[in-house]
């Protein structure tokens, strides 16, 4: 199948349906022409994963050059001295075909027929093509497994069309593609008894990656064909299997490639820095992990271990899956976005993050921004809120990070890193771009002014809390980040005497063209609603679990004084109120004294296109033009900051001036647009958002840095395009609010929401609303639609007609 783009007549990119090609359950995507030029955007679109790896939707026979990479979770190591990032292991699905000793290799095309298929319903990545020359039907599928996490496999079925002789070479390629230099200080490829192995060291932390391979060809249920030879060549290790077909004989290589690293098997129960892991384990117990793995996966059939993958994914996305009825597009397209931020998701461990790339290759260090609690992790948060606590346990277990940057910057309680990996520490460089006209290294401050970050994640743990009512999240673990993070604030704010007001000075807020301004609404905003909960979260303590307070009181200093202060910023912070007559609200101060202009217009002052716009002398700082939504966004955050009049103006103010440099700015116009009845253009950027890597709009390089891969956040944030915006769900004291704005092309909306350990089903219509509650659910759940109160008890079922 194929998404095919159009230009309509007011030159806005739509997506439209091939029904030829289509798939018609809307769980796969594919393409059926190959084009070696969109190696690495199809690589990451076709990439299969769990959560614990990331493997890219390359071919077997694809080399470094092709971008073919594994990625493994939790082994942040510094190759460069500059760029800490995980690490990509060897490729144990390294396969070959030859004949007569010329290699038939996927990248250099040359099939009569060609297709490459991602399964989103199961994970599976599937490819198939057939070569007149030398007379060859190749069909390949393999999972990341979820039923076990260390598993990678694949079957390969190669069919002969006619006579021929071929030569099969497959097991590890050791050179592998990293974006920042070698990572290993050894890399050693050996062979076993049954198996063969990569033993590798990393560089920085001494981290041992162990892999083994096993491979089995076999012409029939009990035909095994044994290796003739292994070979080490050119970095690889490989059996080589030499095979002679006739026509409409088949042989299946089926391989299991199991890997654990070091971290793996340290205790994970007490992490708050990489000290506090322990030791690092042997590399015999690496081995012995690995080796136990690989015996385990040996023993079951390759039907059993794809069956026992499907069933984790069938419960999955029993609670994650969105249905839209009429729209084939939109469809399909949910499903794509909401299967890269399940696979993207550490669901399994609760101190790693989500990284704004995921495990689709080493940009952006495998870390997480302020992405992973505004964008990715509200989906979880309704869906599978376990997933959601683990994310924010994580930056509970990176507390020591945030303080050690806030200390190092003359700061208190806790600044989180704008990148944090595993320890929580900065891994922001200072140094992230590039002028290309000068050569010249371009100072950002990322890593020091962007401070919303903070406040950001300490919104997360009010909303993760309202939602689910996991008071005992917040005695263990989040009453510690937010008032941590509070006191940062508390020490990062000005106070004007004269003005009688806080003010936040030299920040960056979400708009990341201009740094070094003054009063950032967004930022602000945050702030005073961080302030005001720190402040009713200490008084319900303090009189509920007055133990709990004193516990914080012991371990991180916590004085009633602070409290007192928290409470006077949040009064007294300067939060510029909307224009009286324009309903605007300034993004920083001064931004109107800026010149007022346009993203087109502004383009055509590059001297070369690969120039950075921001700070300190790119083409927008001097301008109005934002990079993402700023001001939008904090109505995405806060729906009821402002009322819908003022953020109509402001979304009809912003919209023109911003140049979407980043794909989170669509998602959030998309939101906006929904609320405020502009449907048409909520749609558009629907598809923008949900097409960002499909459709091959997200940037590759930016000031000459690479940032290809999964955009993670677009991603996630499509549930709440959906749910959020076209649904208008939100949240009420006693269970959830709807005002809908569902798109014309949409004939019905279907999804799952769980709250308090409930699950409500909800189905749209254009008339009406169903929900359903699961008998399990242990109480009862309030709906609001527009005038309209209802419960809906245990096993209960309503219908409420929806207004005009």
């Amino acid at each position: 199948m194929s998404i095919v783009s159009t230009v309509n007549t007011e030159m806005e990119e739509k997506v439209k349906l091939s029904e030829e090609l289509w798939s018609e359950t809307c769980w796969e995507i594919g393409e059926s022409r190959f084009d070696p030029d969109q190696a690495i955007t199809a690589g990451s679109n076709f990439m299969i994963g769990n959560g614990y790896m990331g493997y890219r939707g390359t071919f077997a026979d694809d080399r470094a050059g092709q971008y073919p990479a594994l990625v493994v979770t939790d082994t942040y190591d510094n190759a460069d001295g500059t760029w800490k990032e995980l690490v990509t292991a060897p490729n144990g699905l390294f396969t070959t075909i030859s004949c007569q000793g010329k290699d038939i290799l996927w990248r250099q095309g040359g099939f009569r027929e060609y297709e490459r298929r991602l399964a989103m319903r199961w994970g599976e990545w599937s490819a198939r093509a057939q070569w007149d020359t030398p007379g060859i039907l190749v069909e390949e599928e393999r999972f990341c497994s979820y039923d076990d996490l260390h598993l990678l496999t694949s079957r390969t079925r190669i069919t002969a069309l006619g006579e021929v002789a071929l030569e099969i070479t497959t097991g590890i390629d050791g050179t592998v593609w990293s974006l920042n230099g070698d990572h290993f200080s050894s890399l050693s490829l050996e062979e076993g008894p049954d198996c063969l192995e990569a033993s590798c060291v990393t560089g920085e932390q001494g981290y041992h990656l162990v892999l083994r391979e096993d491979a089995r060809l076999r012409s029939g249920p009990e035909g095994e064909i044994e290796p003739c030879r292994r070979t080490a060549l050119d970095g690889t290790l490989c059996r080589v299997f030499q095979v002679s077909l006739r026509e409409g004989q088949e042989v299946v290589l089926e391989k299991r490639v199991v890997l654990y690293s070091s971290n793996d098997l340290r205790d994970t129960t007490k992490i708050t820095s990489d000290a506090a892991r322990g030791p690092l384990p042997s590399l015999a117990e690496v081995r012995q992990a690995v080796a136990a793995g690989l015996s385990r996966a040996v023993a079951r059939d390759w039907n059993l271990l794809r069956e026992a993958h499907r069933r984790v994914w069938q419960e999955r996305w029993a609670s994650a899956d969105i249905m839209i009825g009429g729209d084939p597009v939109a469809q399909t397209l949910i499903r794509y976005n909401l299967y890269h931020n399940v696979i993207a998701a550490p669901a399994h461990a609760d101190h790693l993050p989500l990284g704004a790339r995921g495990l689709s290759c080493q940009a952006y260090q495998g870390a997480a921004f302020w992405d992973q609690e505004v964008f990715n992790l509200p989906m979880f948060l309704f869906t599978e809120p376990e997933t959601a606590r683990r994310l924010l346990v994580y930056r509970y277990r990176t507390l020591d990070g945030a303080r050690k940057k806030a200390r190092d910057l003359g700061y208190r309680g806790a600044f989180y890193a704008w990148v944090s990996g595993d320890t929580g520490e900065e891994i922001c460089p200072s140094y992230f771009f590039r002028d290309v006209l000068s050569g010249r290294r371009i100072r950002n401050h990322f890593n020091d002014w962007q401070i919303h970050v903070s406040p950001d994640i300490a919104y997360t743990v009010w909303k993760y809390v309202a939602a689910t009512g996991d008071q005992e999240f917040l005695y263990r673990y989040g009453a510690e980040i937010l008032f941590e993070v509070a006191r940062f604030l508390a020490s990062r704010v000005h106070y004007r005497p004269g003005l009688e007001r806080y003010e936040i000075i030299r920040v960056l807020g979400p708009d990341e063209y201009h740094e070094n301004v003054d009063n950032n609404y967004f930022t602000n905003f945050q702030a005073q609603f961080v302030c005001r909960y720190a402040v009713e979260t200490y008084d319900t303590l303090a009189e509920e679990h007055p133990q709990t307070v004193r516990g914080l009181e012991e371990r991180i200093g916590l004085e009633k004084s602070e409290r007192d202060a928290w409470d006077d910023i949040a009064r007294r912070i300067y939060i510029p109120a909307p224009d009286s007559e324009t309903g605007l609200i300034e993004q920083f101060q001064g931004f109107f004294e800026l010149e007022d202009t346009r993203p087109e217009v502004i383009k055509k002052r590059l001297l070369d296109p690969g120039e950075y716009w921001g700070w300190p002398n790119g083409i927008a700082v001097e301008t109005q033009v934002s990079k993402q939504a700023d001001v939008t966004q904090l109505f995405m955050l806060h729906p009821q900051a402002c009322s819908r009049e003022v953020m109509k103006a402001n979304w009809e103010y912003y919209e023109p001036r911003t140049q979407h440099g980043s794909s989170l700015s669509y998602a959030v116009y998309a939101i906006c647009a929904a609320w405020i009845g502009h449907g048409e253009e909520a749609y558009r950027y629907f598809l923008r958002s949900c097409t960002v890597d499909l459709l091959n709009t997200g940037k590759a390089v930016s000031g000459g840095t690479f940032i290809g891969g999964i955009h993670t956040a677009a991603c996630g944030v499509a549930w709440q395009i959906v749910v959020s915006g076209f649904a208008g769900m939100y949240l009420t004291r006693d269970g959830f609010g709807f005002a809908p704005h569902l798109p014309p092309e949409w004939e019905s909306l279907s999804f799952r929401l769980k709250r308090w350990g409930g699950t409500l089903e909800i189905t749209l219509h254009r008339r009406a609303m169903t929900v359903k509650a699961l008998p399990e659910n242990p109480r009862d759940i309030q709906i609001t639609l527009g005038s309209a109160e209802v419960s809906v008890a245990p096993g209960g079922q309503v219908a409420l007609p929806l207004e005009g």
